[in-house]
């Protein structure tokens, strides 16, 4: 080897004039000099290969003969075909793409005796320095590695898909000719179709959302002779490092993917349910659109009736309460071709994971289970009834909002007085004392689309139910009720004192012990005193504190003359 060199080195200066041992004489062979050798050389160029490269031709004395960089074009053609002056055709063998070379071809291997007229003088040694640009056969095929592949692929691209990619492209010695991360968005097409060249065609079909490749497509797989404008020369390689962001294909549907189904569902969501439920959603590269967990609150929506993407439509039948749900949805079932705003690309794959939290119907009538009902139960609960009762309340996701046993007694209502939600109220009646209910109770029963505090707007509300005890009630618009005919004497029994007018204890001293005797029963309340203080008021309408005969009536003679609601 150190021979060699010596000798190449010998040679060298023999032939630039510089110092020596002696002339060698004229040079028998091209003298190659490989100043630079990249540091990956996945290809040398072969008798026969299709070349491209640049050079410039000058003479011993440093003239310039010639420069395809003076040109503005590269060189192409064919090696060790004949095609060139043959010191060329061997100094260009066996170079990689990006090599650069020292080429010294002797006249015996250029032009000759002969020259080139104007040119080059005849027995002119020529000096070329060369760098390889390009190397390709007409054999070749086009090489596809694949740089990444996501663990998760349940799909790869065919032909008639419609795909989204991001790309840098670059000629073989890498210069780089075009990218779409310049543009700011992906490249959007079909596959197959012929909007495409060849190569890339070819090169997209069996990837993943998110795979990447290196595609090289050789020239008569991409622009050929021609080129394209003055980015890629004719006859060009072309290498594409492509990252597949998603694909579809028109003919698509929703694809839906059950994550997670509770057991047992009883009931599914159809066309006409209000579902409330949270969601991520992302593109099928994994960047997150939109989520309704940033916002901390549920997204509630009518399905079936166009009040959200077809796809999503779509999406949500048949879920349970509870759900978790991947919806993929393409494009023309999502925002199609224009997107929306800055976060969904133009034709882009959504998908979307669901959690459904409840969802109920309009014309849902309160959902009554009866856990435990005591045997012998002859007495159950009627409106205005009053009574004591203990409940959880929580969503029907489990999340817990209310209960009784927080505080230190059982709630206590007066039902059918409005007091309490219509669907507690429904759910409390018929129930025996010691019986056990679940009801499911619909927002428009419960605290409708508004909510309460605490309580999300258009929640399904699931309270657990126990009564306590219960007292029977007395007709709406009454405070007390006989139980037989009241006295036809009423007012001289009611004036215990007989001085002609009835103050506030008398009232309550009669009153208790009608109560005390069964011959009546107050409106049930937890203060019975605040009852008898209402009714006393009621009959003492000019407020002096005492009650005189034309001023006492009966609830049945108040009711003819549309006045109060009284005794």
């Amino acid at each position: 080897m150190a021979t060699g060199s010596l000798l190449l080195l010998l040679l060298l200066l023999g032939i630039l004039g510089g110092p020596a041992l002696g002339d060698p004489g004229p040079l028998e062979d091209v003298v190659i000099d490989r100043y630079y050798i990249p540091k990956i050389c996945l290809r040398e160029a072969q008798m026969g290969d299709f070349i491209r490269y640049h050079y410039n031709g000058t003479f011993k004395d440093g003239k310039k003969f010639d420069s395809s960089y003076d040109r503005g074009a590269t060189v192409a053609g064919v090696v060790g075909v004949g095609r060139l002056i043959t010191g060329m055709d061997r100094g260009l063998q066996g170079m990689c793409v990006n090599e650069r070379r020292h080429l010294i071809v002797p006249p015996h291997l250029g032009y000759g005796s002969i020259g080139v007229a104007g040119l080059i003088p005849p027995d002119a040694t020529l000096y070329f320095d060369v760098v390889m640009l390009d190397i390709w056969n007409k054999n070749d095929k086009l090489q596809v590695t694949t740089l990444s592949k996501p663990e998760r692929c349940n799909r790869t691209v065919e032909n008639s898909d419609f795909v989204r990619y991001h790309y840098n492209g670059t000629l073989l010695d890498g210069t780089p000719f075009d990218s779409s991360y310049s543009k700011g968005s992906t490249y959007d097409t079909y596959v197959g179709t012929g909007w495409l060249i060849k190569g890339m065609d070819q090169g997209l079909l069996g990837m993943c959302a998110g795979e990447k490749r290196s595609i090289i497509i050789p020239p008569f797989l991409a622009y050929g002779e021609k080129g394209y404008g003055t980015v890629i020369p004719p006859q060009a390689s072309l290498v594409f490092s492509v990252l597949l962001v998603d694909f579809h294909n028109p003919k698509d549907g929703v694809f839906l993917e059950h994550l997670e189904v509770p057991e047992p569902c009883k009931r599914r969501a159809v066309t006409g349910d209000f579902v409330r439920y949270h969601y991520n959603g992302t593109l099928m590269d994994g960047t997150l659109f939109d989520s309704s967990y940033s916002r901390n609150q549920t997204y509630n929506t009518y399905i079936g009736k166009g009040y959200i993407i077809p796809g999503m439509d779509q999406g949500l039948q048949g879920v349970c309460v509870g759900e978790q749900r991947r919806v993929v949805i393409p494009p023309h079932l999502g925002y199609g071709e224009n997107g929306a705003g800055d976060k969904i690309p133009g034709s882009a794959v959504l998908i979307f994971d669901v959690h459904i939290i409840d969802f109920h119907n309009p014309a849902d009538p309160v959902e009554i289970e009866t856990v435990f009902r005591p045997e012998g139960c002859n007495i159950t609960t009627r409106n205005r009834d009053f009574v004591h009762y203990h409940y959880n309340c929580s969503l029907l996701d489990g999340t817990r909002l209310f209960s009784s046993h927080d505080y230190e007694k059982p709630q206590e209502v007066t039902l059918g007085a409005n007091k309490v939600i219509e669907g507690l109220n429904s759910g409390l009646l018929d129930m025996c004392v010691g019986e056990r209910r679940v009801l499911i109770i619909p927002p428009h029963l419960g605290h409708g689309e508004s909510g309460a505090r605490g309580v999300p707007g258009s929640a399904v509300l699931r309270f657990e139910v126990e009564l306590i005890s219960m007292e029977e009630g007395v007709p709406e618009g009454y405070l007390f009720i006989w139980h037989g005919e009241p006295p036809t004497n009423l007012y001289e029994q009611m004036d215990l004192n007989k001085d002609g007018g009835i103050p506030a204890d008398e009232f309550s001293t009669f009153i208790k012990t009608q109560v005390a005797e069964g011959k009546g029963r107050l409106m049930p309340s937890s203060d019975p005193e605040k009852v008898i203080a209402d009714m006393f008021q009621n009959q003492d309408r000019n407020k002096d504190g005492k009650i005189t005969p034309e001023e006492l009536k009966l609830k049945s003679d108040e009711d003819q003359e549309k006045i109060h609601e009284e005794l």
